[in-house]
Order: structure tokens, then sequence, then C-alpha cells
């Protein structure tokens, strides 16, 4: 087959180890981006772009770490430090049992998904046109349905 090549087990992907590991990261359903840190220092600079928000170097000695920032949905239903540890736990499945730094840069509010109003007791049926009138509005205006 043209254009295809099979991995064996043990080799290096094609792509570069920062890249597979901001993909690895970015597929954490609480991280919103990648974040480059204070005057964008952690990046990994490659042949002709740069990937923000990692750094990690091929073949690095195996003390070397992985630095990853990011930002996350808060609140995540997971604590932050088990988050950090989930995101990390990602980048070793891509870079091997290398140390790796979590930075959570900042924090973007989850959207907030509003319960539906539970019945009042007692409460009167709507008629059917959809709802009661409002009645008049201040200073004499006229009441719209709400519903």
């Amino acid at each position: 087959m043209a254009g295809v090549s099979a991995q064996l087990p043990g080799q290096p992907s094609e792509r570069p180890l920062p890249e597979r590991v901001a993909a690895a990261v970015l597929s954490h359903p609480a991280v919103v981006r990648l974040d480059g840190g204070p005057f964008g220092s952690v990046a990994s600079y490659l042949p002709g772009r740069r990937v923000v928000g990692v750094r990690a170097g091929e073949g690095a000695a195996a003390g070397e770490p992985v630095e990853v920032a990011v930002v996350v949905r808060w609140p995540a239903g997971t604590p932050l430090p088990e988050l950090a540890e989930e995101i990390a736990a990602r980048v070793r499945g891509v870079a091997g049992e290398r140390p790796v730094d979590v930075t959570v840069a900042d924090l973007v509010p989850a959207p907030i998904t509003a319960p539906a109003p539970a019945p009042v007791p007692g409460a009167l049926a709507e008629p059917a046109g959809g709802g009661p009138a409002t009645g008049p509005g201040p200073a004499g205006t006229p009441g719209t349905r709400l519903a």
C-alpha cells in the first residue's frame, strides 16, 4: 500500500514526541487548551514550528521531565491534584516512564447546566394557551405571556 506505513512495536511514531504529548493531553475532557506559561517558556521547538504548552525533547535523558501547562474547565468534578495526575498518566502513556510536571496555568468556568425546575406542590395547572398572563406591568405597561 502506497503512503501507509505499519508501526512496529517499540518503534517511535513518525510524529515528534511534543506533538504526541499535546494530542494526549488535549484528549482529556477537562483540558480546554495548552498554555505557554510565563513568556511562552513552556514550548518545544521543532523544524519550522513550535508546540506551545509542552516541553519535551526526543531521546532526552531518562531523568529529564516532560513539562505540560494546561488550562482546564473548573469545576471538573475532580480535585486539581487528581486531575494533574490523570493528565500526567496520559503523558506517560506516550512518553514512557519519564517524570512529568503538570502546571494548571488557568481555570475556565465549566458550562452550567441548570436543572429543570421542580413542580410546586399545590400550584394551579396552566391553561391550554401556554401559561398565565402576567397582568399589567410597571407603569401600566401591558402584561406578556411568560411561556
